[in-house]
């Protein structure tokens, strides 16, 4: 499984329009997402007091749209969507807070 952490807003209107799709699709060519183990570190770069997110976990498999690993400045690899995320990949939409300190942390596993 691959994941993304978008807000609850872009997810509810990409289940109005059929598809998600961001704005880094238009201005970078694709969908940021992350590995399990890149999760935390990704939110707590990027998404410090932003309100309302979830965490899409999104089956590779299911994807219609290219699936890539690039490497980031860092020199670590993430995954990315070179395309719209069809829906149906989305295996699950798991509600995504900070704990008490602001600090996002892995979600339990199921």
């Amino acid at each position: 499984m691959i994941f993304h952490i978008t807000t609850c807003s872009e997810w509810q209107q990409a289940r109005e329009i059929g598809e998600y799709r961001v704005a880094s699709l238009e201005t970078e060519g694709f969908i940021h997402c992350s590995e399990i183990d890149q999760v935390a570190w990704v939110a707590n770069q990027f998404y410090q007091n932003v309100p309302d997110l979830v965490l899409l976990q999104v089956n590779p498999e299911k994807l219609t749209a290219e699936l890539r690993y690039d490497e980031i400045e860092t020199g670590d690899r993430f995954p990315h969507i070179y395309g719209a995320l069809n829906l149906e990949a989305v295996e699950a939409v798991i509600d995504f807070y900070p704990d008490s300190e602001g600090r996002f942390q892995l979600p339990p596993r199921s």
